[in-house]
């Protein structure tokens, strides 16, 4: 299986920082994201990846100052410094499509490709957070019809831009003066509804041909996008058969879009708790959960049904809510648990704080271990991301105790299977349109 790791300055648990033994200054300290990496290259894992948004404002405004991500160092700048401290692991990081232009998005990721050798992946989104829009002369968010249809002209003119000079158009041949062939560099010449894009990229090829596309995504829009573009997917399932479900849709999409199935890694969010015996894992699972405040815990349920819940009762059930038009797939999975048995506003957002929705496992190695197999063999999963906790001991405990009962059962490697992220994904090397 494909293997993960999200990363995030103190833990994906939003009480994490205040964890006795996590980083709480993690968001400016240059050194944890190092020990970070070099823990997860130890462990194999395919890449880093990293979300982001171009807002501060994630939960709702009550409670901005509780959260440890409100302010954290720009990922593509620190994956770009992570990669001198790194030789095998991919990175990959978001860069909007409602913000960027596609000329600088081609050209920053081609760049980082050619310092890694190859091991750069652009994590495409179409940003679902309203108050981006505001830091970007926006009064409205795009709708998301709008957003979706400009994100694939946007993928589709990146990813001609990163063919345009052929694998061998530089001869630098310093006898004759020539240092490019001129025949071998393909100017674009595109012109679509959202963009108009020259070329020729002033980046050569890279490596592994093109960097790596990766999307999130849940609702139908995001579906078939992630069909027809994405090469890894990152989504969010907490039970096995809407993970499955998931699965079939997205692979059939492939199918109609003339797509080989296994060019497509789809790996659901996976928030893990290990300990040599369960009462331990337990009890670390706990220790964490007593320390969300309440007021964080109802911005973050707000920020992600779409709803401000400041003020209702935190032990009565969630009251009846306007359907959310910005981020919906979370709003449908909250509201699901809600009409479920009833739970307490309270019980919600602590079921919610732990993993935001994702398939959550506290547990032995071999109990850990025997979820994630039954995911991957019955057709959910062709792998995880994987989110800690917190960091730095959720990390280092999924390194040390479920990677070895992984690779003990076969299902995971024992060693890299070549220098590109595409190599260590299985993916192909794209051959260039103009080949």
């Amino acid at each position: 299986m494909n293997l993960g790791l999200f990363i995030r300055p103190c833990g994906h648990n939003i009480a994490s920082w205040r964890h006795p033994n996590a980083a709480a200054d993690a968001g400016v300290n240059f050194q944890h994201f190092v020990e970070m990496a070099q823990t997860a290259e130890r462990g194999l894992f395919d890449m880093l990846f990293s979300a982001d948004t171009l807002s501060s404002w994630t939960t709702a405004e009550s409670a901005i100052d509780k959260v440890h991500y409100v302010a954290w160092m720009e990922p593509y700048t620190l994956l770009s410094a992570l990669s001198a401290y790194t030789k095998n692991i991919g990175l990959v990081c978001t860069a909007s499509t409602s913000f960027e232009q596609p000329y600088t998005v081609a050209r920053r990721f081609a760049t980082l490709d050619l310092i890694t050798g190859g091991r750069s992946g652009w994590n495409v989104v179409t940003s679902g957070n309203e108050t981006e829009a505001l830091n970007f002369g926006q009064e409205d968010h795009l709708p998301k019809v709008q957003r979706y249809r400009r994100a694939r002209e946007f993928v589709e003119v990146v990813r001609a831009l990163w063919d345009s000079w052929d694998e061998d158009a530089f001869p630098r041949n310093k006898a004759t003066g020539v240092f490019s062939d001129r025949s071998k560099m393909h100017v674009l010449n595109h012109h679509g509804e959202f963009y108009h894009v020259r070329g020729p990229l002033n980046v050569a090829r890279s490596p592994q041909g093109q960097p790596v596309i990766v999307q999130a995504g849940a609702s139908d829009d995001g579906r078939q996008l992630a069909a027809e573009t994405a090469e890894v997917v990152f989504t969010a399932h907490h039970v096995i058969d809407t993970a499955r479900e998931f699965y079939a849709d997205v692979k059939g999409r492939m199918d109609k879009a003339g797509r080989d199935r296994s060019h497509l890694k789809i790996l659901p969010g996976l928030s893990v708790t290990v300990a040599p015996t369960k009462e331990e894992a337990d009890k670390k699972f706990k220790t964490l959960q007593e320390l969300l405040h309440p007021e964080l815990g109802v911005a973050l349920l707000s920020r992600r049904i779409g709803f401000d819940l400041t003020g209702y009762p935190l032990d009565e059930p969630l009251p009846d809510l306007p359907e959310n038009s910005v981020v919906s797939s979370r709003s449908e999975m909250i509201k699901g648990w809600a009409e479920g048995g009833r739970p307490t506003l309270r019980q919600l957002y602590t079921k919610f704080a732990a993993a935001r929705g994702h398939f959550s496992l506290v547990g032995t190695p071999a109990q850990v271990v025997d979820a994630m197999e039954e995911w991957f063999t019955t057709g959910a999963c062709d792998g995880f991301n994987v989110l800690p906790q917190y960091y730095p001991d959720g990390l280092t405990d999924f390194v040390d105790l479920v990677v070895p009962e992984l690779q003990r059962r076969g299902l995971f490697r024992t060693a890299y299977e070549g220098p590109t992220l595409r190599d260590v994904l299985g993916l192909p090397k794209p051959e260039s349109r103009y080949a």
